[in-house]
């Protein structure tokens, strides 16, 4: 697999964790927005999310080395 495929396969790959991200934290904030509109909980789930998904980040733009 060349370079530009395995380039080309991360950042495939980071679009559809970001698109999952951000199509499941919309979800969690209707249903706390309906079930319990006074505690915003569905915030942990987003802080919680963004670490992996900065990780994913750094990994997509090969920042932990040679990417291979």
């Amino acid at each position: 697999m060349s370079v530009d495929q395995r380039r080309a396969r991360r950042r495939r790959g980071l679009r559809t964790h970001v698109l999952v991200a951000l199509v499941t934290i919309m979800v969690m904030i209707v249903v706390n927005v309906l079930t319990t509109p006074a505690y915003p909980w569905w915030m942990w789930v987003a802080v919680a999310w963004g670490a992996p998904l900065a990780i994913h980040v750094a990994y997509a733009m090969e920042l932990f080395g040679r990417g291979e």
